[in-house]
């Protein structure tokens, strides 16, 4: 089924709402299906494995068969399939040693990718990758999440090799919410290709008086991606490239969006963050997003922290040590940023929804094609590559695209994150796994999954209402949930007064997006 047509979402609700502890995170049963899997000690603790391949079964039934291949209709053998987890960091930000509500955890990854190896059929390749939050460890990540461990175990075996890629261009170390050090690294080995969505971006008409901010003290690379006609995005070929890729989000609240699930975990194919807008400088009385309302303390924040930005942006990075007793004097006189709403970190942000919609469109119509053949590129759409990456491409067609990238979603709600996502978020135990082949389906179902109005949500509001280059070829109220819990079946118009969860929201969405 075309994605755009896919409004079927499955739920299952398990009632251990834990994970398992032992990588690389066996199956409970020797399912007949993983045969070609070699002998391995069941982990009958794993009801994770059990909750995904039921989730698997409810989309693709068939699971009695023992030649069952639910991903077959997704996955081609010779295929590149693509992983791509929510590794935002390798710890809660205030509480290091908690991490399982932050980010994917590798027992998911490990379901999913023995059901991707059935497809392949022992032709292809499997991609885990990821672009963390700057100051994060990619390596860190992989280990506390137990990925690593799924991954080696994968190449002591496999004829097909599992790699695993951070896709970051830089990594940042910092200290007192100052960079100190920046380091280059090695980036995605197939480069990146920068789409300029133009006209047809959702910040298409927006030209903010004091300007975007996008993820650095460097505000004019946000700039120059980002003005007129120019909104443009650096995407990592090897996710642009793939034949196949899987989004494992984490169900968590976001600061910014009020939830991040599918769409939003997109960010994470970008090698350049600064390129993505999170919010306009300033607040609503001047054009801005950055606070909910204009004052003295406000203005003052506004013009400081803007100036010292550039000044620490241009300063060699043993002057950025000098700053961090300033950012501590700034924390007592404006507020910290845990308990006072700025950064756009509430309900009136305009600005990171159409970002992550943005990056939604590019996935799903930009089709890269080799230097010299035919491409489709749309009208008042210009695409442009980076010098080093081997391709060039536009928007696909709409009624002939030149490729057929598949995609399909699964969210790990095992253990969800609540209240100051994404990366301080509580632990909210929920035993979850919401699966499908549309990401606006799948984020409207976690949105009521946590007890929000979806058109409360504006990233899920507005990807409905896409028309020119649409998300979805029907409507909220049609995404038809299937569930081992049957309350949850039906129709989502039909399912708004039945019990879900309560997820606290981040306290600058607090009172702005919980269904009544």
């Amino acid at each position: 089924m075309n994605w755009r047509n896919s409004s079927q979402i499955a739920v299952v609700k398990n009632s251990d709402n834990k994970y398992p502890e032992i990588p690389p995170f066996h199956p409970p049963a020797k399912y007949p299906e993983l045969s070609f899997l070699p002998d391995f000690p069941v982990d009958e603790n794993n009801s994770v494995y059990s909750s995904v391949r039921e989730t698997l079964n409810l989309l693709f039934p068939g699971a009695e068969n023992p030649d069952w291949n639910p991903l077959a209709e997704i996955v081609s053998p010779g295929d590149t399939v693509v992983l791509k987890p929510n590794f935002i960091k390798e710890c809660h930000e205030t509480k290091p040693d908690e991490w399982e509500q932050v980010i994917t955890h590798g027992s998911v990854i490990r379901a999913v990718c023995d059901y991707a190896l059935l497809a392949l059929k022992g032709k292809g390749k499997i991609i885990i990758c990821d672009a963390p939050q700057t100051d994060s460890s990619f390596d860190k990540i992989c280990r506390v999440s137990g990925t690593k461990n799924v991954v080696d175990w994968y190449n002591s075996w496999s004829g097909i090799k599992i790699n695993l890629l951070d896709l970051r261009k830089e990594e940042w170390q910092s200290k007192d919410d100052v960079i100190i050090n920046r380091q280059k690294l090695p980036g995605d080995p197939e480069g990146y290709v920068a789409v300029n969505l133009g006209k047809k971006s959702e910040f298409y008409g927006i030209n903010p008086k004091h300007g975007f901010y996008g993820a650095d003290y460097d505000t004019s690379v946000t700039h120059k991606h980002h003005h007129d006609d120019v909104h443009e995005y650096l995407l990592a070929s090897t996710v642009m490239n793939a034949d196949v890729v899987i989004n494992l989000p984490k169900l968590k609240t976001h600061k910014k969006t009020g939830i991040t699930c599918a769409i939003k975990n997109l960010v994470g194919i970008n090698g350049d963050k600064n390129w993505l807008p999170h919010y306009v400088l300033g607040s609503p009385e001047n054009g801005g997003d950055q606070f909910p309302k204009s004052g003295i303390k406000e203005s003052s924040e506004r013009v400081l922290m803007t100036s010292l930005k550039k000044i620490l942006y241009r300063s060699p990075q043993w002057v950025n040590q000098l700053f961090r007793p300033v950012k501590k004097i700034g924390k007592i006189i404006f507020g910290d940023t845990h308990k006072i709403v700025r950064s756009g970190n509430w309900h009136g942000n305009d600005t990171t929804w159409r970002m992550a919609v943005d990056l939604n469109k590019c996935f799903f119509y930009y089709s890269p094609f080799l230097k010299g053949g035919e491409g489709d590129v749309s009208s008042n759409t210009d695409v442009r590559c980076q010098e080093n990456s081997p391709f060039e491409g536009g928007l696909r067609g709409m009624s002939n695209p030149k490729s057929s990238r598949k995609y399909f979603a699964l969210v790990d709600g095992i253990i969800a994150g609540e209240g100051e996502g994404p990366l301080a978020p509580d632990a909210k135990p929920c035993g979850l796994i919401i699966a499908g082949q549309n990401p606006v389906a799948v984020d409207a179902t976690c949105a009521w999954l946590m007890g929000f109005d979806i058109n409360k949500i504006q990233f899920t509001n507005q990807a409905f209402k896409l028309k020119e280059i649409p998300l979805t070829n029907f409507f909220a109220e049609d995404v038809d949930i299937l569930s081992n819990e049957k309350k949850w079946e039906g129709k989502l118009g039909e399912l708004q007064n039945v019990k879900t969860f309560k997820f606290n929201p981040h306290f600058g969405w607090k009172g702005a997006i919980e269904r009544e």
